[in-house]
């Protein structure tokens, strides 16, 4: 490549699992002396069973001054999710008429905080009522024992937004609404546990959607989930259909308040 083209290396990926796969696997390029330059995160949609794809992976900017002549690039991590539970966030709508995914989230002092967002992108009303259903698994997407959900993120840490009594929400088309995953990295007597994916359901009987939260719980075997909240700074219109003012929701990242590992 020139030196006025950002750098790129080419990978293959093969699925081994017995039903299509969605991956995302982490790249980090190095300067010629290993200094970490950038960390790429590049999907990989539905990959057949047995299937080989071949895909080429891009820093997002030109060589830095001082990088060397030769860029290098490392694996740093590969996720992969059941297809059929992948989530989406944008593009076309599920079947199932809402958006379900989570955000990068926000780390301070050992204190970690996710944000669950659901967006109604059907056509017809959304009802929700609750906390989001959750089932951890491991890295070899088996379900991990050892850790307890608690309702209310309160149970693990005030001030998070994941906290409040759970109301009944009528989300239009639109229309968003957010829960909050709260959990502390406290690494007592023990091993450390570190579960890579969350099976999340809306509310009873919704489809499933893993979503990849690299939830580093240290040896607390603890986490906790808020309430669904409507989000008031999304959907049609200001503070979305009904006008209102938007709740309190989840520090994001870099927010002065405590908040949040393929």
């Amino acid at each position: 490549m020139s030196r006025g083209e950002p750098p790129c290396a080419g990978f293959e990926l093969t699925n081994h699992e017995r039903e299509p796969f969605t991956y995302t696997v982490a790249f980090t390029f190095l300067s010629e002396s290993g200094e970490a330059l950038e960390t790429v995160k590049e999907p990989v949609p539905s990959v057949g069973p047995g299937r080989t794809v071949k895909r080429t992976v891009t820093m997002s900017g030109l060589r830095p001054p001082g990088a060397g002549k030769a860029v290098q690039v490392r694996i740093a991590r590969v996720r992969g999710v059941p297809a059929a539970e992948a989530p989406s966030q944008g593009g076309a709508c599920p079947s199932s008429g809402v958006h379900v995914y989570a955000d990068e989230g926000d780390a301070a002092m050992g204190l970690r905080v996710l944000g669950l967002h659901l967006e109604n992108c059907g056509t017809q009303a959304y009802r929700l009522n609750g906390y989001p259903q959750l089932q951890l698994i491991d890295e070899d997407h088996r379900p991990a024992d050892g850790v307890k959900v608690l309702q209310g993120g309160s149970a693990i840490a005030s001030g998070t937004g994941a906290d409040g009594s759970p109301q009944s929400l009528v989300l239009q088309p639109g229309e968003q609404a957010y829960s909050g995953l709260v959990w502390r990295n406290t690494v007592g007597g023990g091993d450390a546990v570190n579960v890579p994916y969350v099976r999340v359901r809306a509310q009873s009987g919704a489809p499933a959607v893993m979503v990849t939260p690299e939830l580093d719980l240290g040896t607390t075997g603890q986490l906790g989930v808020g309430p669904w909240k409507k989000d008031g700074t999304r959907g049609p219109g200001a503070g979305g259909a009904s006008g209102a003012q938007a709740p309190e929701r989840p520090p994001g990242p870099g927010a002065a308040a405590p908040a949040q590992r393929p």
